[in-house]
């Protein structure tokens, strides 16, 4: 019998009505809304279900939404197992708290101080991020190392084969967008984001998220979850704490995420959350794998 795994998405992912439906539809989903809005002080539902587009998408805003909706989706599913866990980015958060390392109250302010920690740095140190399909990892790599002469690069997402985002400072990412051309990528192209995230310019959010970090009650985790850092199955306290604290300006290694949930007997993946990103990538990863999503109310309802 093969293992199912859930993933939870990570930046990207949100849209303008977003969770609405499980707040209409689910009395328990309101209250986790209600409650994450008297914990950080922001009635973030009124920008998740109406826009504008703008506010959805700053940093500060759109890692309490993504993870909310994420989280509200595993709690009440009910019926539906999973034997490990992983999350992209952000969802390594909804990650931990599926796998019970992290209540949802407590998890809501980390994720809310890293959103704002994380637009913080990118107001402070301009940075920006781009995709590069086409290209292998080694010879992108190798693009950051000469392209950081102009300034810090480097490769910040392992997302799927072929497709590698790398961050750092404008004039770092724009001479390895030049070099990734000259290498034959096929495509290559800036992202719109608020900071180069996953890069060491991303250093001072990390310090500030630290100091919460070592506030917050974190515990061994009952599933392995698999972390961006590593690619590796953690459950460990102390473990989940050093990597959540490197996370922020390390690479996410997601494709070697997803094969070593395979190789450790993962058959069926389940993307919780808004959006179907994490599905095309564990498509692109291995096709013989069965993925699924759930990420509206009717979804659910199949689970209830």
């Amino acid at each position: 019998m093969g293992k199912r795994a859930f993933i939870f998405p990570g930046q990207g992912s949100q849209y303008i009505g977003m969770a609405k439906d499980l707040f209409e539809n689910s009395v328990e989903a309101k209250e986790m809304i209600l409650t994450a809005e008297e914990t950080i002080g922001v009635k973030i539902s009124h920008i998740m279900f109406n826009g504008p587009e703008e506010s959805l998408k700053q940093t500060d805003i759109t890692q309490p939404a993504i993870f909310l909706h994420s989280v509200i989706l595993a709690s009440i599913i009910r019926t539906l197992d999973f034997d490990m866990t992983a999350g992209h980015s952000l969802g390594e958060y909804s990650a931990l708290v599926a796998s019970k390392a992290i209540q949802f109250y407590d998890a809501v302010k980390l994720v809310r101080v890293r959103g704002e920690a994380m637009l913080q740095a990118g107001i402070e140190w301009k940075g920006t991020m781009a995709a590069v399909v086409g290209l292998e990892p080694d010879i992108v790599k190798e693009v950051c190392e000469v392209a950081s002469k102009e300034g810090v690069v480097q490769c910040a997402n392992f997302n799927s084969p072929g497709q590698i985002v790398i961050s750092g400072s404008v004039e770092g990412v724009k001479t390895a967008m030049i070099l990734a051309k000259e290498k034959g990528a096929k495509l290559v192209k800036e992202l719109v984001v608020s900071g180069a995230f996953h890069s060491p310019l991303m250093e001072s959010a990390r310090e500030r998220l630290k100091q919460e970090l070592d506030k917050t009650n974190i515990y061994d985790a009952k599933y392995p979850v698999y972390a961006n850092v590593t690619a590796k199955p953690v459950q460990s306290k102390d473990e989940i704490i050093k990597l959540l604290d490197q996370q922020l300006t390390k690479p996410v290694l997601w494709e070697e995420t997803i094969q070593n949930m395979i190789n450790d007997g993962v058959d069926e993946f389940y993307e919780i959350g808004p959006g179907k990103v994490l599905q095309g990538l564990v498509k692109r990863i291995n096709p013989d794998v069965k993925v699924f999503g759930i990420d509206k109310y009717t979804d659910v309802e199949k689970y209830l």
